[in-house]
C-alpha cells in the first residue's frame, strides 16, 4: 500500500441525532432550535463538527465533537440543538494519509469552514498548522511527507455562527458609461488621514467616515474598488521575515471579512461586530452615492503549495479543490504563481465561488467584483475557455449579472493573456491601454531625449477610441463596446503615477528580495534625475516636466473611450519611493500621506476637473465604437483624425514614427453634445497646429496640460454651459485662415502647443462673419 496509513487518532465522534434539515445548504445556518452545519469532503471517511469555547487570549478551553452524517453528494451534515449566534466551530476530517495519491487527511488539524460568515481570529503561524510534520523552520521533516501529530486548534482560525443582520442600504447602480473607478486599500487610504479620529483610521469605519467620503465625492469618482477584504493569511515566508501580505491576495475565507481592518472596538465585541462594521461601511458609502467593488481572489488560496499550511480546503479534500497534474496527484499545477490553483473543473469549487459572490451581493450589498487572475477561473485544466461553466454561471446568474464584473484577464499559465476575450457582461482590465499610454508619454519621450525614435500613433489612436481591436467582437454583434475596456495606467501592482514620472527603475529593496521582485517593464521616465530632486539642486525644470507628464496621463485617461480607473493617491501625487511591488509593505510606503504641498492640491483640482468634464459630456464616454463614417443627416464623421496641418491623417502619417502630433475630433451631435477636439503634441518641441473644421463652429479651449490648475473661466464654461444640438445650423462662412481671436479659436486658426502637452477643446457657437469683414 506504499505510504498509505490511517492516523492513530481517536475514533470519529458519535453521530449527531440527525443530519441538517437541508443538507444542501452549506455552512452554518441558524434554525428554530439550534443550527445546521454542512460541509463538503467527498473522500473523507468521517467528519467531526467541533464546537469550541475560547478564553480571552483565543486559546481553546473546551471542544465538543459531533459526528456528521454523510456523505451525500460529497457533503456531510449535522443538526445540533441549542447552538446560537457567536458559537465558534471548525471541522476535523478523518481519512487516508497518502501523499503520493494526494490524500492528506489529518484529524489533528482544526479546519475552517469554507462557508463561515465570520472568523474569530487570524491563524497564528506555527508548525501545528501543517498537516505534515515540519521542523521549527517549517520545512518538511522528510519525504515522503509524514503526518503531523500536533493539534492546531489554538493556532487555527475558527468559524463563527452569525445571527440576524440589520437591513443594508441598496447601492446606487451607477450606469457603466458614468462609472469612474477609484482603486484603493481600506487601511492605506485612511491610516494617516488627519480629519478621521485616530481610533477609526485604517479601518472599515474609517473609509466610511465623512472625511474619506468627502474626498471621494469631491473627486467625482463613482465606484470604490477595494483591494481584497476577504479574510486572508499571509504566506509563511513573509511572516517569517516579519512582513505580511498587505494587499491581501492570499485568501483564507471566501465568506468572512478580514478582521484586522475592523476597529479595535468592533474586534472586542466579537466577529459579528466585525461583519456589522463591513456592512455598515458599504451602506454608508451607498448613502453617499458611491458603489463598492471588491477585488476577489478565487484563483488560489493562502494554503500555498503542497508543503504549505493546511487550514481549510486542503484538509477537507485536497483533490476536490486544487488543480493537480494529470496522473500525478501528488503534484500541483500552478498557473497563479502562488503554489496552488483552484480547480474549476470541480463542481464544488464552482459552487463555492458562486455562493460566495451571491452572499457578498445579497447580504453585504457589494456592487461588483474585480476578479484577480481571472483566466484561471475559465481554465479547463490547462486551456482557457471563454464559455467555461463558471464564467457563464456568473454571467447568467440572476443576482450576479446585475452587478459590475471586471476581469483581470491574464494568469501565468499557458495562453494566459486573454484581454478582450471574456464574455459579456464582464469588463476587462486593459493592459494594452496601460502600456500604450505609458510608452507614448514617458518611455518614448525618454528615448527621444536620447536621440532615438518612439512609436508611431496607430496604437495610441486605437486605445483612445476604445480598443476596438479587442472589444468589438464577441458573443453579440458589436462586441462589448468601448466600455468593455477598463482603461488604466496605474494600479496597485506597479509604479504610482508620481513614481512613473520620477523613476526609471524599481526600488524594491524594502521588500527583502534583493530587488528581484516586481516588473522591469515599467515604461517610466525620471525626466533626468532618479527619485526626489534634492533641494538646492535647481531641479525646477525637472519638476515642471514631471507634473506636466502626470497631467498628460490623467488627461489621456479621461478623454479615452472606455471605463476609466485611477489608482487611489494618484490624484495627489502619492509616491511609494520607487517601489513597484509594495504587496508586503504595511508601512509609509503604502499609506497615503495627507500632508499635501501646493502642487499636490493642484493635481487634485486637475483630477476633479477632468472627471467633471467626463461626467458632463457624453461625447467623452461613448457607448459604441466609432465607424469613421458620417452619420445619416450629419456633415462630419463620428470620429476623425487630423495631422498638425489640419489635414486628415493618411497611411504615411500613421506609419511614420516621426509623426507625434495628432488631433482627434469626436462628433458630439449624435449624443446631443458638443464636439470634442483633443490635440496631442508628443514631441520634444513646440509645434504649430492648425485646428480642423467641425460643425462650422468655433473651438473653446477648456483644458491644457501645461496649466498647473484648471482655469476658472474654462471650468465655468465646461460645467455651466452646454450647447444642445437641435437641427443643423445653416451654413456659415469660414473664418479666415490664420485669424486670431483671443476668446476662442476658429477652424483654420493656428495655435502653438508646448512640448509634450495636450489640449481639450469643445465646440462652441456657430460661426458668423469672419473677423475683420
Amino acid at each position: 500500500m506504499g505510504d498509505m496509513s490511517v492516523l492513530p487518532t481517536s475514533e470519529p465522534a458519535p453521530l449527531a441525532a440527525s443530519s441538517a434539515l437541508d443538507p444542501t445548504r452549506l455552512g452554518a445556518t441558524l434554525v428554530a432550535d439550534g443550527a445546521d452545519f454542512a460541509v463538503v469532503a467527498p473522500r473523507a471517511h468521517a467528519v467531526d463538527l467541533c464546537l469550541v469555547e475560547t478564553d480571552a487570549q483565543g486559546r481553546v478551553v473546551s471542544e465538543q465533537r459531533v459526528g456528521m452524517h454523510g456523505p451525500s453528494r460529497g457533503a456531510w451534515s449535522a443538526h445540533v440543538e441549542g447552538v446560537g449566534a457567536g458559537q465558534r466551530y471548525g471541522y476535523r476530517v478523518h481519512g487516508a494519509w497518502n501523499p503520493s495519491e494526494g490524500l492528506l487527511f489529518n484529524p489533528r488539524k482544526l479546519l475552517l469552514d469554507p462557508y463561515a460568515r465570520a472568523i474569530d481570529t487570524t491563524p497564528r503561524l506555527s508548525p501545528s498548522l501543517f498537516a505534515h510534520a515540519v521542523t521549527q523552520d517549517l520545512e518538511p521533516t522528510g519525504f515522503p511527507l509524514m503526518p503531523s501529530d500536533l493539534d492546531s486548534a489554538d493556532d487555527a482560525a475558527r468559524g463563527v455562527v452569525v445571527g440576524a443582520q440589520f437591513p443594508i442600504v441598496p447601492g446606487p447602480r451607477v450606469p457603466m458609461d458614468r462609472t469612474v473607478i477609484y482603486e484603493t486599500h481600506v487601511k492605506g487610504m485612511t491610516h494617516d488621514m488627519p480629519e478621521i479620529p485616530a481610533e477609526l483610521r485604517g479601518t472599515y469605519a474609517g473609509l466610511a467616515h465623512p472625511a474619506a467620503i468627502t474626498h471621494l465625492k469631491s473627486l467625482g469618482v463613482t465606484s470604490v474598488e477595494l483591494l481584497p477584504i476577504h479574510a486572508g493569511f499571509s504566506e509563511a515566508f513573509l511572516l517569517q521575515r516579519g512582513r505580511t501580505n498587505y494587499w491581501g491576495y492570499s485568501t483564507l475565507s471566501y465568506f468572512a471579512p478580514e478582521p484586522t481592518y475592523a476597529t479595535a472596538a468592533a474586534r472586542r465585541r466579537g466577529p459579528q461586530a466585525v461583519l456589522d462594521e463591513v456592512r455598515g461601511m458599504v451602506s454608508l458609502l451607498h448613502e453617499a452615492g458611491l458603489e463598492v467593488i471588491m477585488d476577489v481572489v478565487y484563483n488560489h488560496t493562502c494554503e500555498s503549495g503542497v508543503d504549505g499550511p493546511t487550514l481549510s480546503l486542503r484538509g477537507l479534500d485536497n483533490l476536490e479543490y486544487y488543480l493537480h497534474a494529470n496522473h500525478r496527484p501528488a503534484q500541483y499545477v500552478d498557473v497563479t504563481g502562488t503554489g496552488n490553483t483552484v480547480d474549476f473543473r470541480s463542481t464544488r469549487a464552482v459552487q463555492l465561488t458562486l455562493d460566495s459572490l451571491r452572499y457578498w451581493v445579497t447580504e453585504v450589498g457589494i456592487d461588483g467584483f474585480r476578479f484577480d487572475l481571472a483566466v484561471t477561473l475559465g481554465r479547463d485544466a490547462s486551456e482557457f475557455h471563454a464559455r467555461h461553466p463558471l464564467l457563464i454561471g456568473i454571467a447568467t446568474d440572476p443576482v450576479l449579472q446585475r452587478v459590475k464584473l471586471i476581469a483581470e484577464p491574464w494568469d501565468i499559465g499557458p495562453g494566459g493573456w486573454r484581454t478582450g476575450e471574456f464574455p459579456s457582461p464582464f469588463h476587462d482590465w486593459n493592459d494594452r491601454y496601460r502600456g500604450t499610454v505609458r510608452s507614448f508619454w514617458l518611455r518614448d519621450a525618454m528615448e527621444m531625449s536620447k536621440g532615438r525614435h518612439g512609436m508611431d500613433l496607430r496604437d495610441l489612436a486605437t486605445r483612445l477610441s476604445g480598443s476596438a481591436d479587442m472589444f468589438s467582437y464577441g458573443e453579440y454583434p458589436g462586441g462589448r463596446g468601448p466600455l468593455g475596456s477598463v482603461n488604466f495606467v496605474t494600479a496597485h501592482d506597479g509604479f504610482t503615477l508620481r513614481d512613473l514620472v520620477s523613476y526609471d527603475h524599481k526600488h524594491n529593496l524594502a521588500n527583502g528580495e534583493d530587488n528581484r521582485d516586481g516588473t522591469d517593464d515599467n515604461r517610466s521616465w525620471n525626466h533626468g534625475f532618479e527619485g526626489p530632486v534634492p533641494e538646492g539642486m535647481g531641479g525646477g525644470p525637472i519638476e515642471v516636466l514631471r507634473r506636466r507628464s502626470s497631467r498628460n496621463v490623467l488627461g489621456t485617461l479621461f478623454i479615452s473611450a472606455g471605463t476609466p480607473m485611477i489608482l487611489g493617491g494618484d490624484e495627489m501625487g502619492r509616491t511609494q519611493q520607487g517601489n513597484n511591488n509594495s504587496y508586503c509593505q504595511d508601512s509609509e510606503i503604502s499609506w497615503f500621506n495627507w500632508e499635501l504641498s501646493t502642487w499636490q492640491r493642484d493635481l487634485i483640482a486637475t483630477t476633479r476637473f477632468l472627471i467633471s468634464l467626463r461626467n458632463e459630456h457624453p461625447v467623452l464616454r461613448p457607448t459604441s465604437f466609432a465607424t469613421g463614417a458620417v452619420p445619416e443627416g450629419d456633415t462630419i464623421p463620428d470620429l476623425a483624425w487630423f495631422q498638425a496641418s489640419g489635414t486628415p491623417m493618411d497611411s504615411g502619417a500613421w506609419h511614420d514614427a516621426g509623426t507625434r502630433v495628432v488631433q482627434m475630433l469626436r462628433n458630439g451631435r449624435p449624443l446631443d453634445d458638443d464636439d470634442l477636439l483633443v490635440v496631442i503634441n508628443g514631441t520634444l518641441d513646440q509645434v504649430d497646429v492648425v485646428l480642423p473644421e467641425g460643425h462650422t463652429t468655433d473651438w473653446h479651449l477648456v483644458w491644457d496640460s501645461t496649466w498647473a490648475v484648471p482655469r476658472p473661466q474654462t471650468s465655468a464654461f465646461a460645467l455651466a454651459r452646454r450647447v444642445r444640438r437641435g437641427p443643423a445650423p445653416p451654413p456659415a462662412r469660414r473664418a479666415e485662415r490664420g485669424g486670431a481671436d483671443c476668446r476662442q479659436d476658429r477652424p483654420g486658426d493656428t495655435t502653438t502647443l508646448d512640448p509634450l502637452s495636450m489640449r481639450i477643446y469643445f465646440s462652441g457657437e456657430p460661426l458668423g462673419e469672419p473677423l475683420g469683414q
